[in-house]
């Protein structure tokens, strides 16, 4: 094994093996990291700033030794091994063991992050059809659609929505998409692919500490920032139509990413196949429900819960009584897999999902699916989309607050909430 040392015997080492397939050779290509390097590309009148990085242990070896006492290096090195030390006593408590974190496949920043993302008005897409998937997250009126055929290649992108930066991931291999507040303390962090993988998920590293976090939870697992958490904000799956119906002034993530990939072809066809097991996953499955059996996971005050999507399919409504306010989770058809059929386009319809706290002005309303799409509540009768904004009826301009929740497999919940209440 070679290993660097450097000022105070800081050396931390992330081993990563170049498997197959996986959350990082998948998506990965051909496109490899290789120094750190800033190029710009013009089109039109934007010009868009590309950044490729990688931690070369020769690079690790002449950094000033006052900017490595304050980060976490995260070394290749030519040996196999899963072995992590922490040798620093400014790093946070770490949140894994050694060994948690599984080698995923290409280096740091071998799937490349977008971190200038470019954005269309509605009216200048023409590359999305309409049942395709797109993540949608609104914050302070300013509302993005992040398609999953082009996160899928990127699993993140560092943007700011409303004013606030945050970080939009989406991790393949647990079919989960999450945003997070990229602000800690005063610092505005800037998040990367780290190649590992936690419980099958996507692990990031931030490129100002190299602290190493987690997708799933957003705390930070190894580093400086280790035991920090990021503020969350709810992400919506829903479909292209969806969106543009619901959200005319929208912006939508451009395929002009500074990045040659095939935007639209699925690196991962057959994957949410519910008999498939999970890739590189060495925990416990609880056994009433296969591994890939899709899943609402929703985070409340009263606990973790988990809606099986059969069961939401089947009801179009299911209603949460959680600490002294009332939950509903909508499903609606129209939204296709992106992680099914060879293009995204062509994946098996698994719906919407949303989830919202269901009082307005003080007064907690009931809701039932209706014919064509939508919702309507029993006290007024108003008329609801799947974004929780009322569209006709007494209570029409309204909106419900949502709530966080996660589209995703039964393992991946199970693994990061074991206690959680199944409504199956």
């Amino acid at each position: 094994m070679r290993i660097v040392r450097i000022s105070r015997r800081i050396v931390v080492l992330l081993a990563l093996g170049l498997a197959a397939t996986s959350c990082s050779a998948g998506a990965g290509g051909d496109e490899r990291a290789t120094a750190v390097e800033e190029t710009s590309t013009t089109t039109g009148s934007d010009t868009v700033a590309v950044r490729s990085t990688s931690f070369a242990v020769d690079q690790v070896a002449s950094t000033p030794p006052e900017r490595v006492t304050e980060a976490l290096v995260i070394s290749m090195i030519e040996d196999v091994s899963t072995e992590i030390r922490f040798e620093h006593p400014d790093f946070g408590p770490p949140k894994v063991r050694s060994g948690d974190l599984k080698r995923g496949g290409p280096p740091p920043d071998g799937i490349p992050s977008i971190d200038h993302p470019r954005f269309h008005r509605i009216a200048d897409v023409d590359f999305l059809r309409d049942n395709e998937p797109v993540f949608v997250l609104e914050i302070d009126g300013d509302a993005r659609a992040y398609p999953l055929q082009i996160m899928m290649w990127h699993e993140i992108v560092n943007d700011t929505v409303g004013g606030v930066p945050v970080a939009v991931t989406y991790c393949p291999l647990c079919n989960s998409a999450f945003a997070h507040d990229r602000r800690v303390g005063e610092r505005v962090l800037e998040f990367g692919v780290s190649g590992a993988l936690w419980n099958s998920s996507l692990v990031m590293f931030d490129r100002q500490t190299h602290s190493l976090w987690s997708h799933f939870t957003g705390e930070g697992l190894l580093g400086v920032l280790a035991g920090t958490q990021l503020r969350g904000f709810p992400v919506a799956l829903a479909s292209w139509k969806e969106f543009r119906t619901a959200h005319r002034d929208g912006l939508v993530l451009s395929r002009d990413t500074g990045f040659l990939k095939d935007y639209g072809r699925n690196p991962y066809p057959g994957y949410d196949d519910v008999n498939n097991p999970p890739f590189l996953f060495d925990g416990e499955v609880d056994g009433r429900y296969p591994a890939k059996t899709r899943v609402i996971g929703l985070e409340l005050p009263s606990g973790p819960v988990a809606v099986i999507a059969q069961r939401l399919t089947r009801e179009g409504v299911v209603t949460i009584e959680d600490a002294g306010r009332t939950v509903v989770v909508w499903w609606q058809p129209g939204t296709g897999s992106a992680l099914d059929a060879e293009r995204v386009a062509d994946g098996r319809d698994v719906g919407t999902t949303a989830a919202y706290a269901t009082s307005v002005d003080g007064r907690a309303l009931t809701f039932r699916p209706v014919a064509g799409g939508g919702f309507a509540d029993a006290e007024t009768g108003s008329t609801w989309n799947v974004f929780g904004e009322a569209t006709a009826g007494p209570l029409a301009g309204r909106r419900l607050a949502p709530v966080e929740h996660v589209d995703t497999f039964w393992f991946a919940w199970g693994a990061f909430q074991p206690a959680s209440t199944v409504i199956g």
